[in-house]
């Protein structure tokens, strides 16, 4: 649905939206005939939210797109992620609280190994710890490139932030990350022929990188993507009248909520955490969009018995979340992370939406086999959970005489 449509719709009313997002929740079975993480994982009260919810699966972004994690969060924030999209760089910088000036071209890093050949054998550095990426960023920062201020700044574990501040700079830049191992990092290349001091100037940090990080294994060399200037979007207030509020604990996650205009609260690494948040500050929001991390993380290093475990974990939190009484509750993932795969998919997504007004679909279990037979369907766009969310909390008028 257009967001000039919705604009014109909305409504004020007192009623709460929360939106629990559990990172790369769709998965796939670890053997022919057997169940996914979310189906293996013993969730007795999102089982018995599911029964009285409208359940489905969505598609974050397209039919057989395997979609980041900036544009199907967007998707869920009821942004079309075809039309907004946003390098992985601004919203690293926007999560750490970095002030984008219009000048400044922003791109996500990663430490990462290379043998002696150069080829990548560890796309994540061996998930070096927080305090190590401070070191190894403090040893970046001593690079001077002609003509360009730059600024790295750490993110987390093996994630840091590349700033480029100067004249004439372009995001038309291809990423240097080949997204698997066994190949040597990409050169960075331009995609315009504005981008060429762009490219030229990055292509000269990499090789300082490479040099300055030779003798720190296994975190020797660097990974760049998601090169992007920083858009001026239309805020949740705007378009949904939404007081919005995000809980998470990883930069990006914050990132993309500010960038469409959130308030990002102060919260506390653990789940939790997380909830004690939403419980402290219940009563200055109508919105909240709820976090949790490490189901991805879980995926991405293919380890199906943890991603088990932590669904569990937050089932077990979610009667704190349903004894505050919101209007509308939707629990989903942004996207698929199949431990088998180790990485994002193109698989729909589990989801399930909560409200005294919505219509149960006889739905007796949440999970993916189960979802695929509610009445949202099998591959609703994710874009539409947000005006599904705002007519469950009354906060849309009727269209037309």
């Amino acid at each position: 649905m257009e967001l000039d449509f919705v604009r014109r719709l909305v409504k004020p009313a007192e009623s709460k939206i929360v939106l629990l997002v559990m990172d790369g929740l769709g998965g796939l079975p670890r053997e022919a005939g057997g169940l996914t993480e979310l189906e293996a994982a013993n969730t007795p009260n999102l089982d018995a939210l599911a029964v009285q919810s409208i359940c489905g699966l969505h598609q974050p972004v397209g039919f057989g797109v395997t979609p980041g994690s900036g544009p199907s969060h967007l998707a869920l924030f009821g942004y079309d992620p075809i039309r907004f999209q946003i390098g992985r760089g601004v919203l690293e910088a926007l999560g750490v609280g970095f002030d984008l000036t219009s000048q400044d071209v922003a791109a996500r890093g990663n430490f990462c190994t290379v043998d002696e050949q150069g080829r990548i054998t560890d796309r994540r550095a061996g998930r070096i710890s927080t305090e190590k990426n401070r070191e190894l960023c403090a040893l970046l920062r001593q690079i001077r490139l002609p003509d360009v201020e730059l600024f790295v700044e750490p993110v987390k574990e093996y994630r840091f932030l590349l700033v480029l501040r100067g004249e004439g700079l372009s995001d038309e830049v291809i990423d240097t990350d080949p997204q698997e191992v066994g190949h040597p990092p990409l050169e960075p290349t331009a995609s315009s022929p504005e981008a060429a001091k762009t490219a030229r100037v990055v292509s000269q940090f990499v090789a300082e990188a490479r040099r300055v990080l030779a003798g720190h294994a296994p975190a020797n060399m660097v990974l760049l993507r998601g090169f992007s200037k920083r858009p001026t979007w239309p805020t949740m207030a705007e378009v949904f009248g939404l007081r919005a509020a995000a809980i998470a604990a990883y930069p990006m996650y914050r990132g993309v909520a500010r960038l469409v205009g959130m308030e990002v609260l102060d919260t506390g690494e653990r789940l939790e955490d997380e909830f004690d948040t939403l419980e402290r500050r219940w009563r200055d929001f109508d919105f909240f969009y709820l976090h949790v991390k490490r189901t991805d993380s879980a995926g991405e290093d293919g380890d199906y018995d943890r991603k088990v475990a932590l669904i569990e974990e937050v089932d077990a939190q979610l009667p704190r979340l349903l004894a505050l009484r919101p209007g509308v509750v939707i629990v989903t993932g942004d996207h698929s992370t199949p431990s088998v795969l180790r990485s994002h998919s193109w698989h729909p997504v589990p989801a399930l939406l909560w409200s005294p007004h919505c219509r149960p679909d006889g739905v007796n279990r949440f999970g993916e086999r189960a979802c695929a037979a509610g009445s949202l369907g099998p591959m609703i766009p994710a874009v539409e959970l947000m005006p599904i969310a705002l007519a469950n909390a009354m906060r849309l008028e009727k269209f037309g005489a």
